[in-house]
């Protein structure tokens, strides 16, 4: 029997697998209660080309305080600045990675 760390590595593996056959970069995301971070991962995980956070200082003063990083505006915030970073590289199209 696989333990819970050994079964969530395994469905990860499955899903980077799947990206891979696609050809594109992957997106990953990571929420903590604080921070949302994005980044734009090469196609065979060997480099990260584009990233965006809360914890940037202009996106911090664009939220308005402290505390403000886990909402759903800041994701927005986020979202856009990740689109804008992939799209001055030259990438259009990208597989989320949870």
């Amino acid at each position: 029997m696989m333990t819970k760390k050994e079964q969530r590595l395994r469905r990860a593996r499955q899903t980077r697998i799947r990206i891979a056959t696609q050809g594109v970069a992957r997106l990953t995301v990571n929420r903590t209660n604080l921070h949302i971070y994005a980044s734009v991962v090469s196609g065979d995980g060997a480099k990260v080309l584009a990233s965006a956070s809360t914890a940037q200082p202009d996106v911090r003063k664009s939220l308005g305080g402290t505390g403000k990083g886990g909402n759903a505006a800041a994701a927005q915030i986020v979202g856009k600045l990740i689109a804008e970073k992939a799209k001055a590289i030259g990438i259009a199209q990208v597989a989320f990675d949870r």
